[in-house]
């Protein structure tokens, strides 16, 4: 998916000389391309990521559009406070990108999972939030960019996730994308974990169950109103997420339907605590915090017989 993201970019900046690309002493072999083509549209600012945001928010502030790129909780949780000061509180163009989100970096350590990022950034003012599954969603949300003004946020997978769309879908209006249609039960995943997600609807369907499967890459303006409609006539929405369960995705879910007074049954699958004192492969990883297929699959088959 970053070499995806990269290659968007890159064609891009090629027509966009205030398309500038920032990055934190990381990805080299990524970033050579753009680097190649464009090397006055580049800046290495050295593993000082706090002023990576400083140098993005001067330079937004000129009328250049900067993408802010490191992986895991570099880019987003030590800069907090630059996000929220000079990005968000003057609204400016600024793309935030966390390549390796979730438990991408798994083995590394706690220090390098992405688990709280969406709760962190949909609470900042004027933030918009992307998580795209697939290398397609992914060059669609990089579209989105020149026509979305202000501060953005991307969360990106590792690599060499599988393509689960057949055609780039289109994301202006944020509405869930429909990887398959089902009659029970409304799935609803951000990021690359839809592959688990395909392989427990596959498994449910065995069993009787019929799982309507979409993504949605578009949380924050989240679209609460086409997400009700993708779960009409299905008994309600399960959602899956590689984040922790407390301002995630599915809060956010839950937390649009209560505003508007809509009562509809939501199941929220995500991590637990126990993410912060484990480290092993990020299929592990899933596992020791109750997202494994397996796992998945008990619960969206509990939740569709007793709701």
């Amino acid at each position: 998916m970053r070499d995806a993201f990269m290659a968007a970019l890159t064609e891009q900046a090629q027509q966009d000389s205030r398309v500038n690309l920032i990055i934190a002493d990381i990805g080299f072999k990524v970033v050579d391309d753009f680097v190649a083509k464009m090397p006055d549209q580049f800046l290495n600012v050295g593993i000082a990521e706090q002023t990576m945001i400083g140098v993005a928010a001067g330079m937004a502030s000129l009328g250049k559009r900067p993408i802010a790129y490191s992986l895991g909780n570099f880019p987003t949780i030590r800069c907090l406070e630059q996000i929220r000061n000079d990005l968000c509180y003057h609204d400016l163009d600024v793309t935030v990108v966390s390549v390796g989100a979730g438990l991408a970096y798994g083995t590394l350590g706690y220090t390098h999972h992405t688990v709280e990022d969406i709760a962190l950034m949909r609470a900042l003012p004027n933030m918009k939030v992307y998580s795209p599954a697939d290398a397609l969603e992914c060059r669609a949300v990089v579209e989105l960019l020149p026509t979305t003004p202000g501060p953005k946020y991307i969360r990106l997978g590792k690599n060499k996730e599988p393509r689960i769309h057949e055609v780039q879908p289109d994301l202006s209006t944020g509405a869930p994308v429909l990887v398959r249609d089902g009659s029970d039960v409304t799935l609803i995943v951000v990021g690359p974990i839809v592959t688990q997600a395909i392989e427990a609807a596959d498994a449910l369907a065995k069993q009787g169950v019929s799982v309507r499967l979409l993504t949605c890459p578009v949380i924050k303006p989240l679209n609460i109103t086409a997400i009700r409609e993708a779960a009409a006539g299905t008994v309600g929405i399960v959602t899956l997420e590689e984040h922790t369960l407390m301002g995630g995705f599915g809060s956010a879910v839950l937390e649009a339907l209560a505003v508007n007074g809509w009562r509809i049954p939501v199941l929220p699958l995500a991590l637990n605590d126990a993410a912060a004192a484990t480290v092993g492969s990020q299929e592990y990883l899933r596992e020791h915090n109750g997202l494994s297929t397996e796992s998945v699959i008990a619960r969206i088959a509990d939740f569709t017989a007793f709701v």
